[in-house]
C-alpha cells in the first residue's frame, strides 16, 4: 500500500475540522436552548473568529495546493464560496441564524476539500 501524499492528508484533516465545526454549532444551540440562564463562553466572538482563520488557513493551503496540482479549479471555488458563507454568518445574530448559515457554509468547504481529495486521486 502507498502512503498517502501529503496533501490529501492535509484535505482529510480539513474535512474533519469541518466535522468538529458543524458538531459545535449544532451543540451550542442545543445546550443553550436547554440552559438558557448559562453564560456563552462558547459563543465568544473570538471563538468564532479564530475558528474562521483556521478555516481560511487550512482552505488556502489544501485547495490552493489541488489546484496546483491537479489543475481543476472548481473545488477551491467551492471552497472559497463556503469560506465566503462563513464569514458572512459572523455578523448575523446568534439567534440560530448564524449557526445554520455557518453549518451550511462548513458544509459547502468540506465538499471542496472532498472534491479537490477526490481530483487528486
Amino acid at each position: 500500500m502507498t502512503p498517502r501524499p501529503t496533501w490529501e492528508r492535509f484535505d482529510r484533516w480539513a474535512i474533519v475540522l469541518s466535522g468538529l465545526c458543524v458538531a459545535h454549532c449544532v451543540a451550542t444551540a442545543v445546550f443553550f436552548a436547554m440552559l438558557a440562564s448559562v453564560g456563552g463562553a462558547l459563543l465568544n466572538p473570538l471563538f468564532h473568529e479564530v475558528g474562521l482563520l483556521l478555516a481560511i488557513l487550512f482552505g488556502a493551503i489544501g485547495l490552493g495546493r489541488g489546484v496546483l496540482t491537479h489543475g481543476y479549479a472548481m473545488p477551491a471555488w467551492i471552497g472559497a464560496l463556503g469560506l465566503g458563507v462563513m464569514l458572512g454568518a459572523l455578523s448575523l445574530p446568534h439567534d440560530g441564524t448564524e449557526a445554520m448559515v455557518t453549518v451550511f457554509g462548513v458544509i459547502l468547504v468540506a465538499l471542496g476539500h472532498e472534491l479537490n481529495r477526490r481530483a487528486v486521486c
